[in-house]
Protein backbone atom coordinates (compact mmCIF):
# COMPACT_ATOMS: atom_id res chain seq x y z
CA UNK A 1 0.00 0.00 0.00
CA UNK A 2 1.13 3.59 -0.72
CA UNK A 3 2.86 5.24 2.29
CA UNK A 4 3.16 9.06 0.71
CA UNK A 5 -0.21 10.66 -0.85
CA UNK A 6 1.59 11.73 -3.70
CA UNK A 7 1.96 7.83 -4.94
CA UNK A 8 -2.12 7.59 -5.43
CA UNK A 9 -3.71 10.86 -4.13
CA UNK A 10 -1.89 14.11 -5.24
CA UNK A 11 -0.98 14.62 -9.07
CA UNK A 12 -2.49 13.59 -12.26
CA UNK A 13 -1.53 10.11 -13.80
CA UNK A 14 -0.05 12.20 -16.65
CA UNK A 15 2.44 13.59 -13.77
CA UNK A 16 3.48 10.38 -12.19
CA UNK A 17 4.09 8.66 -14.90
CA UNK A 18 7.16 11.32 -15.52
CA UNK A 19 8.62 10.55 -11.93
CA UNK A 20 7.98 6.99 -11.42
CA UNK A 21 10.77 4.57 -10.80
CA UNK A 22 10.39 2.63 -14.52
CA UNK A 23 11.27 6.50 -16.22
CA UNK A 24 13.92 7.54 -13.66
CA UNK A 25 15.48 4.35 -14.99
CA UNK A 26 14.79 4.77 -18.91
CA UNK A 27 15.69 8.06 -18.30
CA UNK A 28 19.51 7.00 -16.87
CA UNK A 29 19.26 4.38 -19.39
CA UNK A 30 18.42 6.97 -22.48
CA UNK A 31 21.47 8.96 -21.15
CA UNK A 32 23.48 5.92 -21.27
CA UNK A 33 22.62 5.16 -24.70
CA UNK A 34 23.54 8.75 -26.12
CA UNK A 35 26.69 8.66 -24.22
CA UNK A 36 27.81 5.71 -26.23
CA UNK A 37 27.02 6.86 -29.48
CA UNK A 38 28.71 10.01 -28.92
CA UNK A 39 32.03 7.82 -27.72
CA UNK A 40 31.93 6.09 -31.00
CA UNK A 41 31.13 9.37 -32.96
CA UNK A 42 34.47 10.72 -31.64
CA UNK A 43 36.41 7.69 -32.16
CA UNK A 44 36.77 6.51 -28.78
CA UNK A 45 34.93 2.99 -28.91
CA UNK A 46 33.83 0.65 -31.91
CA UNK A 47 30.28 2.36 -33.43
CA UNK A 48 28.68 -1.57 -33.35
CA UNK A 49 29.62 -1.69 -29.76
CA UNK A 50 27.90 1.91 -29.49
CA UNK A 51 24.90 0.04 -31.37
CA UNK A 52 24.25 -2.26 -29.18
CA UNK A 53 24.20 -0.65 -26.22
CA UNK A 54 21.92 1.84 -27.35
CA UNK A 55 19.79 -0.91 -28.55
CA UNK A 56 20.20 -2.79 -25.19
CA UNK A 57 19.01 0.67 -22.98
CA UNK A 58 15.60 -0.09 -22.47
CA UNK A 59 13.72 -1.10 -19.40
CA UNK A 60 11.46 -3.62 -21.84
CA UNK A 61 15.53 -5.09 -21.98
CA UNK A 62 17.17 -4.16 -18.55
CA UNK A 63 14.69 -5.83 -16.05
CA UNK A 64 14.11 -2.94 -13.51
CA UNK A 65 13.91 -6.11 -10.69
CA UNK A 66 17.29 -6.99 -11.74
CA UNK A 67 18.63 -3.33 -11.18
CA UNK A 68 17.25 -3.03 -8.10
CA UNK A 69 18.52 -6.45 -6.83
CA UNK A 70 22.21 -5.69 -7.89
CA UNK A 71 21.26 -1.99 -5.88
CA UNK A 72 20.81 -4.33 -2.94
CA UNK A 73 23.59 -6.13 -3.51
CA UNK A 74 26.36 -3.55 -4.66
CA UNK A 75 24.32 -0.67 -2.56
CA UNK A 76 24.59 2.00 -5.61
CA UNK A 77 22.20 2.95 -7.84
CA UNK A 78 23.62 3.92 -10.78
CA UNK A 79 26.20 0.59 -11.01
CA UNK A 80 23.23 -1.56 -10.43
CA UNK A 81 22.03 0.15 -13.52
CA UNK A 82 25.55 -0.20 -15.34
CA UNK A 83 26.09 -3.36 -14.62
CA UNK A 84 22.62 -4.79 -15.24
CA UNK A 85 23.32 -2.94 -19.31
CA UNK A 86 26.46 -4.32 -19.54
CA UNK A 87 25.05 -7.52 -18.76
CA UNK A 88 22.41 -7.47 -21.51
CA UNK A 89 24.71 -5.65 -23.92
CA UNK A 90 27.01 -8.54 -24.56
CA UNK A 91 30.66 -7.98 -25.54
CA UNK A 92 29.80 -4.31 -26.04
CA UNK A 93 28.97 -3.44 -22.51
CA UNK A 94 32.84 -3.42 -22.03
CA UNK A 95 32.17 0.21 -22.82
CA UNK A 96 28.90 1.15 -20.73
CA UNK A 97 29.56 4.04 -18.78
CA UNK A 98 33.07 4.73 -20.35
CA UNK A 99 34.90 7.65 -18.44
CA UNK A 100 31.84 8.81 -16.78
CA UNK A 101 30.61 9.78 -13.45
CA UNK A 102 27.15 8.73 -11.58
CA UNK A 103 25.97 11.99 -11.56
CA UNK A 104 26.67 12.48 -15.73
CA UNK A 105 23.90 9.86 -15.53
CA UNK A 106 22.01 11.01 -12.66
CA UNK A 107 21.73 15.08 -12.98
CA UNK A 108 21.14 14.69 -17.05
CA UNK A 109 18.50 12.20 -16.58
CA UNK A 110 16.95 14.54 -13.79
CA UNK A 111 16.87 17.52 -16.84
CA UNK A 112 15.10 15.34 -19.15
CA UNK A 113 12.31 14.79 -16.69
CA UNK A 114 11.90 18.26 -15.40
CA UNK A 115 11.68 19.21 -19.21
CA UNK A 116 8.84 16.74 -19.56
CA UNK A 117 7.46 18.07 -16.29
CA UNK A 118 7.26 21.89 -17.27
CA UNK A 119 5.69 21.17 -19.80
CA UNK A 120 2.56 20.19 -18.37
CA UNK A 121 2.94 23.08 -15.77
CA UNK A 122 3.68 25.81 -18.82
CA UNK A 123 0.37 24.01 -20.97
CA UNK A 124 -1.90 24.37 -17.51
CA UNK A 125 -1.08 27.58 -16.70
CA UNK A 126 -1.65 29.02 -19.89
CA UNK A 127 -4.96 27.37 -19.50
CA UNK A 128 -5.87 28.82 -16.53
CA UNK A 129 -4.43 32.23 -17.61
CA UNK A 130 -7.02 31.70 -19.82
CA UNK A 131 -10.06 30.84 -17.47
CA UNK A 132 -9.17 33.77 -15.55
CA UNK A 133 -8.99 36.13 -17.98
CA UNK A 134 -12.52 34.97 -19.28
CA UNK A 135 -13.90 35.62 -15.79
CA UNK A 136 -12.10 39.02 -15.88
CA UNK A 137 -14.21 40.15 -19.10
CA UNK A 138 -17.62 38.78 -17.84
CA UNK A 139 -17.53 40.34 -14.84
CA UNK A 140 -15.18 43.48 -15.30
CA UNK A 141 -18.89 45.62 -14.08
CA UNK A 142 -19.60 43.54 -11.50
CA UNK A 143 -19.86 45.36 -8.41
CA UNK A 144 -18.75 44.11 -4.78
CA UNK A 145 -17.93 45.40 -1.54
CA UNK A 146 -13.88 46.24 -1.94
CA UNK A 147 -12.01 44.82 1.68
CA UNK A 148 -8.97 46.29 3.21
CA UNK A 149 -8.44 45.10 7.10
CA UNK A 150 -11.06 43.02 6.49
CA UNK A 151 -13.38 45.77 6.76
CA UNK A 152 -15.35 47.08 4.15
CA UNK A 153 -13.48 50.00 1.79
CA UNK A 154 -14.75 51.70 -1.41
CA UNK A 155 -16.89 49.59 -3.92
CA UNK A 156 -14.96 47.40 -6.36
CA UNK A 157 -15.52 44.98 -9.50
CA UNK A 158 -15.25 41.13 -9.40
CA UNK A 159 -13.66 41.43 -12.99
CA UNK A 160 -10.48 43.71 -11.45
CA UNK A 161 -9.95 40.87 -8.94
CA UNK A 162 -9.63 38.37 -12.10
CA UNK A 163 -7.42 40.77 -13.90
CA UNK A 164 -5.37 41.28 -11.05
CA UNK A 165 -4.63 37.50 -10.38
CA UNK A 166 -4.34 37.02 -14.10
CA UNK A 167 -1.79 39.97 -14.07
CA UNK A 168 0.29 37.69 -11.56
CA UNK A 169 -0.13 34.63 -13.32
CA UNK A 170 1.29 36.10 -16.78
CA UNK A 171 4.65 37.03 -14.48
CA UNK A 172 4.63 33.56 -13.47
CA UNK A 173 4.57 32.33 -16.85
CA UNK A 174 7.40 35.09 -18.20
CA UNK A 175 9.53 33.55 -14.43
CA UNK A 176 9.14 30.03 -16.33
CA UNK A 177 10.55 31.25 -19.75
CA UNK A 178 13.09 32.89 -18.36
CA UNK A 179 14.26 29.81 -15.84
CA UNK A 180 13.96 26.77 -18.34
CA UNK A 181 16.94 27.39 -19.87
CA UNK A 182 19.20 27.73 -16.67
CA UNK A 183 17.29 24.78 -14.79
CA UNK A 184 17.07 22.36 -17.51
CA UNK A 185 20.50 21.56 -18.51
CA UNK A 186 22.19 18.54 -18.00
CA UNK A 187 26.53 17.35 -17.96
CA UNK A 188 28.93 15.04 -19.09
CA UNK A 189 31.92 15.99 -17.59
CA UNK A 190 33.41 12.84 -15.35
CA UNK A 191 34.28 12.64 -11.64
CA UNK A 192 35.36 15.60 -10.87
CA UNK A 193 34.16 17.53 -13.85
CA UNK A 194 37.68 18.41 -16.03
CA UNK A 195 36.50 15.31 -18.57
CA UNK A 196 40.27 13.31 -18.00
CA UNK A 197 38.99 10.22 -19.18
CA UNK A 198 38.10 11.46 -22.41
CA UNK A 199 41.17 14.10 -22.64
CA UNK A 200 40.62 16.67 -25.35
CA UNK A 201 37.53 15.05 -26.54
CA UNK A 202 35.69 15.88 -23.49
CA UNK A 203 34.02 18.76 -24.45
CA UNK A 204 32.76 16.92 -27.52
CA UNK A 205 31.53 14.22 -25.91
CA UNK A 206 29.23 16.20 -23.63
CA UNK A 207 28.42 18.41 -26.55
CA UNK A 208 27.05 15.28 -28.65
CA UNK A 209 25.31 14.17 -25.87
CA UNK A 210 23.50 17.60 -25.05
CA UNK A 211 22.56 17.70 -28.82
CA UNK A 212 21.10 14.39 -29.18
CA UNK A 213 19.14 14.63 -25.76
CA UNK A 214 18.01 18.19 -27.22
CA UNK A 215 19.09 19.91 -23.69
CA UNK A 216 21.61 22.74 -22.97
CA UNK A 217 25.05 21.39 -21.57
CA UNK A 218 26.73 23.03 -17.99
CA UNK A 219 29.33 25.16 -19.33
CA UNK A 220 31.48 24.49 -16.60
CA UNK A 221 30.44 21.75 -13.54
CA UNK A 222 32.16 19.44 -10.94
CA UNK A 223 30.75 15.76 -10.44
CA UNK A 224 27.40 17.82 -10.46
CA UNK A 225 25.02 20.02 -11.71
CA UNK A 226 25.08 22.70 -9.16
CA UNK A 227 22.36 22.99 -7.50
CA UNK A 228 21.27 26.84 -7.73
CA UNK A 229 19.42 25.58 -10.47
CA UNK A 230 17.18 23.29 -8.83
CA UNK A 231 17.26 25.78 -5.93
CA UNK A 232 15.13 28.20 -8.83
CA UNK A 233 12.87 25.52 -9.78
CA UNK A 234 11.84 24.95 -6.23
CA UNK A 235 11.69 29.02 -5.32
CA UNK A 236 9.29 29.25 -8.70
CA UNK A 237 7.19 26.36 -7.27
CA UNK A 238 6.89 28.27 -4.26
CA UNK A 239 5.97 31.65 -5.68
CA UNK A 240 3.44 29.75 -7.95
CA UNK A 241 2.12 28.20 -5.40
CA UNK A 242 1.97 31.13 -3.31
CA UNK A 243 -0.66 32.78 -5.77
CA UNK A 244 -3.10 30.14 -6.18
CA UNK A 245 -2.81 29.64 -2.44
CA UNK A 246 -3.72 33.74 -2.48
CA UNK A 247 -6.73 32.60 -5.11
CA UNK A 248 -7.91 30.15 -3.31
CA UNK A 249 -8.15 31.86 0.23
CA UNK A 250 -9.95 34.64 -1.14
CA UNK A 251 -12.46 32.80 -2.75
CA UNK A 252 -12.29 30.10 0.79
CA UNK A 253 -13.36 34.23 2.37
CA UNK A 254 -15.75 34.82 0.01
CA UNK A 255 -17.50 31.98 0.49
CA UNK A 256 -18.11 32.36 4.42
CA UNK A 257 -21.66 31.78 5.27
CA UNK A 258 -21.69 35.52 6.56
CA UNK A 259 -20.52 36.92 3.18
CA UNK A 260 -21.67 34.43 0.40
CA UNK A 261 -20.26 35.88 -2.31
CA UNK A 262 -18.78 33.54 -4.00
CA UNK A 263 -18.25 29.91 -4.11
CA UNK A 264 -16.34 26.82 -4.90
CA UNK A 265 -18.55 23.94 -6.92
CA UNK A 266 -19.79 21.70 -5.22
CA UNK A 267 -21.06 18.37 -6.91
CA UNK A 268 -24.19 16.65 -7.20
CA UNK A 269 -23.37 13.79 -4.71
CA UNK A 270 -20.61 15.58 -2.72
CA UNK A 271 -20.83 15.06 0.93
CA UNK A 272 -19.50 18.20 2.84
CA UNK A 273 -19.55 16.83 6.76
CA UNK A 274 -19.77 13.45 7.89
CA UNK A 275 -22.29 14.45 10.59
CA UNK A 276 -23.79 17.90 9.59
CA UNK A 277 -25.94 17.35 6.24
CA UNK A 278 -26.06 20.51 5.28
CA UNK A 279 -22.60 21.55 4.75
CA UNK A 280 -20.84 22.78 1.77
CA UNK A 281 -16.77 23.44 2.70
CA UNK A 282 -14.64 24.74 0.29
CA UNK A 283 -12.39 21.91 0.77
CA UNK A 284 -10.42 22.24 -2.60
CA UNK A 285 -9.64 25.60 -1.94
CA UNK A 286 -8.51 24.40 1.66
CA UNK A 287 -6.63 21.65 -0.28
CA UNK A 288 -4.51 24.03 -2.81
CA UNK A 289 -4.01 25.71 0.13
CA UNK A 290 -2.35 23.20 2.45
CA UNK A 291 -0.32 22.33 0.06
CA UNK A 292 1.15 25.60 -0.70
CA UNK A 293 2.57 25.15 2.76
CA UNK A 294 4.89 21.79 1.58
CA UNK A 295 5.80 23.86 -1.41
CA UNK A 296 7.06 26.75 0.67
CA UNK A 297 8.69 24.55 2.72
CA UNK A 298 10.34 22.88 0.22
CA UNK A 299 12.51 25.99 -0.53
CA UNK A 300 14.25 25.72 2.22
CA UNK A 301 15.56 22.45 1.26
CA UNK A 302 16.00 23.02 -2.27
CA UNK A 303 18.09 26.44 -0.93
CA UNK A 304 19.81 24.36 1.67
CA UNK A 305 21.39 21.92 -1.48
CA UNK A 306 23.16 24.46 -2.64
CA UNK A 307 26.04 24.02 -0.41
CA UNK A 308 28.55 21.12 -0.82
CA UNK A 309 31.74 20.30 -0.16
CA UNK A 310 34.53 20.08 -2.52
CA UNK A 311 33.37 18.65 -5.83
CA UNK A 312 30.20 17.01 -4.39
CA UNK A 313 29.11 15.06 -1.27
CA UNK A 314 25.77 13.02 -0.72
CA UNK A 315 23.55 15.10 0.94
CA UNK A 316 21.74 16.53 -2.16
CA UNK A 317 20.94 12.59 -3.02
CA UNK A 318 18.33 11.69 -0.29
CA UNK A 319 16.63 15.15 -0.08
CA UNK A 320 15.84 15.46 -4.28
CA UNK A 321 14.19 12.02 -4.42
CA UNK A 322 11.78 13.47 -2.33
CA UNK A 323 11.60 17.18 -3.54
CA UNK A 324 11.67 17.04 -7.26
CA UNK A 325 9.05 14.30 -7.79
CA UNK A 326 6.72 16.31 -4.66
CA UNK A 327 7.09 19.50 -6.20
CA UNK A 328 6.25 18.41 -9.67
CA UNK A 329 2.72 16.29 -8.21
CA UNK A 330 2.11 19.17 -5.62
CA UNK A 331 1.97 22.01 -8.01
CA UNK A 332 0.36 19.49 -10.91
CA UNK A 333 -2.38 18.78 -8.31
CA UNK A 334 -2.83 22.65 -6.88
CA UNK A 335 -3.16 23.79 -10.85
CA UNK A 336 -5.66 21.18 -11.76
CA UNK A 337 -7.02 21.84 -8.94
CA UNK A 338 -7.54 25.40 -9.73
CA UNK A 339 -8.30 25.02 -13.34
CA UNK A 340 -11.88 23.08 -12.26
CA UNK A 341 -12.24 25.50 -9.63
CA UNK A 342 -12.44 28.78 -11.28
CA UNK A 343 -13.68 27.51 -14.22
CA UNK A 344 -16.85 26.40 -12.53
CA UNK A 345 -16.87 29.14 -9.72
CA UNK A 346 -20.31 30.29 -8.15
CA UNK A 347 -20.79 34.00 -8.27
CA UNK A 348 -24.20 35.05 -6.17
CA UNK A 349 -24.30 38.96 -7.21
CA UNK A 350 -27.55 39.48 -5.61
CA UNK A 351 -25.38 38.46 -2.41
CA UNK A 352 -22.84 41.21 -3.58
CA UNK A 353 -25.39 43.45 -3.91
CA UNK A 354 -26.75 43.10 -0.08
CA UNK A 355 -23.35 43.12 1.09
CA UNK A 356 -22.81 46.50 -0.60
CA UNK A 357 -25.90 48.14 1.19
CA UNK A 358 -24.35 46.97 4.77
CA UNK A 359 -23.22 49.71 5.48
CA UNK A 360 -25.50 52.13 4.57
CA UNK A 361 -23.57 54.21 2.76
CA UNK A 362 -20.50 54.46 4.69
CA UNK A 363 -18.52 52.86 2.17
CA UNK A 364 -19.13 56.16 0.12
CA UNK A 365 -17.51 58.17 2.59
CA UNK A 366 -14.36 58.69 0.22
CA UNK A 367 -16.58 59.91 -2.74
CA UNK A 368 -18.14 62.86 -1.09
CA UNK A 369 -15.25 63.75 0.44
CA UNK A 370 -13.49 63.68 -3.25
CA UNK A 371 -15.98 65.63 -4.44
CA UNK A 372 -16.67 68.36 -1.58
CA UNK A 373 -12.72 68.96 -2.72
CA UNK A 374 -13.33 69.50 -6.01
CA UNK A 375 -15.53 71.73 -5.00
CA UNK A 376 -13.63 74.07 -2.75
CA UNK A 377 -13.10 72.29 0.75
CA UNK A 378 -9.78 72.13 1.53
CA UNK A 379 -9.18 68.00 1.69
CA UNK A 380 -8.17 68.11 5.17
CA UNK A 381 -11.53 69.38 6.01
CA UNK A 382 -13.29 67.11 4.25
CA UNK A 383 -11.69 64.23 5.35
CA UNK A 384 -12.57 65.34 9.15
CA UNK A 385 -15.99 66.33 8.07
CA UNK A 386 -16.72 62.70 6.62
CA UNK A 387 -15.40 61.17 9.93
CA UNK A 388 -17.88 62.96 11.69
CA UNK A 389 -20.72 62.50 9.38
CA UNK A 390 -19.86 58.48 9.33
CA UNK A 391 -19.59 58.39 12.91
CA UNK A 392 -22.91 59.83 13.04
CA UNK A 393 -24.33 57.41 11.17
CA UNK A 394 -22.55 54.34 13.25
CA UNK A 395 -23.89 55.88 16.65
CA UNK A 396 -27.19 56.86 14.93
CA UNK A 397 -27.59 53.79 12.58
CA UNK A 398 -29.14 56.41 10.45
CA UNK A 399 -28.46 55.33 6.60
CA UNK A 400 -25.41 57.88 5.69
CA UNK A 401 -26.93 59.50 3.22
CA UNK A 402 -29.42 61.03 5.62
CA UNK A 403 -26.70 62.06 7.74
CA UNK A 404 -25.27 63.94 4.82
CA UNK A 405 -28.35 65.69 4.03
CA UNK A 406 -28.68 67.47 7.81
CA UNK A 407 -24.93 68.23 6.81
CA UNK A 408 -24.74 72.53 6.26
CA UNK A 409 -20.76 71.34 5.68
CA UNK A 410 -21.66 69.28 3.45
CA UNK A 411 -24.79 70.99 1.63
CA UNK A 412 -22.70 74.38 1.27
CA UNK A 413 -21.13 72.67 -1.51
CA UNK A 414 -22.98 69.86 -2.96
CA UNK A 415 -26.98 70.16 -3.35
CA UNK A 416 -29.27 67.38 -1.31
CA UNK A 417 -30.78 65.96 -4.68
CA UNK A 418 -27.09 65.37 -5.74
CA UNK A 419 -26.03 63.43 -2.92
CA UNK A 420 -28.44 60.36 -3.26
CA UNK A 421 -26.12 60.37 -6.68
CA UNK A 422 -23.04 60.43 -4.97
CA UNK A 423 -24.24 57.14 -2.74
CA UNK A 424 -24.48 54.97 -5.37
CA UNK A 425 -21.44 52.72 -5.63
CA UNK A 426 -21.77 52.12 -9.48
CA UNK A 427 -20.49 55.93 -10.42
CA UNK A 428 -17.69 55.22 -8.18
CA UNK A 429 -15.86 52.65 -10.20
CA UNK A 430 -13.19 54.78 -11.69
CA UNK A 431 -11.00 52.84 -14.43
CA UNK A 432 -11.72 49.31 -13.24
CA UNK A 433 -13.54 48.27 -16.29
CA UNK A 434 -11.10 49.90 -18.37
CA UNK A 435 -8.05 47.85 -16.80
CA UNK A 436 -9.69 44.98 -17.08
CA UNK A 437 -9.75 45.59 -20.57
CA UNK A 438 -6.14 46.36 -20.80
CA UNK A 439 -5.45 43.36 -19.03
CA UNK A 440 -7.23 41.44 -21.08
CA UNK A 441 -5.50 42.69 -24.09
CA UNK A 442 -2.25 42.98 -22.73
CA UNK A 443 -2.18 39.21 -21.45
CA UNK A 444 -4.31 37.43 -24.87
CA UNK A 445 -1.25 36.07 -26.40
CA UNK A 446 0.13 34.72 -23.73
CA UNK A 447 -2.47 32.27 -23.94
CA UNK A 448 -2.14 31.73 -27.19
CA UNK A 449 1.60 30.45 -27.39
Amino acid sequence: MPVHPIEERYGSREMRSIFELETRLQRMLDVEATLAKALANVGMIPSADASKIARSASVKRVEIARILELEREVQHETMALVLALAKVSGKAGRYVHFGATSNDILDTAAALQIRDGLTIVERDLRILLKITLRQAAKYKRTIMVGRTHGQHAVPTTLGLKFAIWACELGRHLERLEQLKPRVIAGKMSGAVGTGAAWGSKGPKVQELVMQELKIPAATASNQILQRDRFAELISFFGLFGSTLDKIAREIRNLQRTEIGELAEPFAARQIGSSTMPHKRNPIRCEKICGLARILRANVQAGLENIVIEHERDLTTSSCERVLLPECFLIIDEMLKTSLYVLDNLLVFQKQMKRNLELTRGLNMAEAVMIELTQRGMNRQEAHALLRKCSSTSVRNNIPMAAVLRQERGVTRYIPEREIEKLMDPRGYLGSAAATVERVVEELRPLVRK
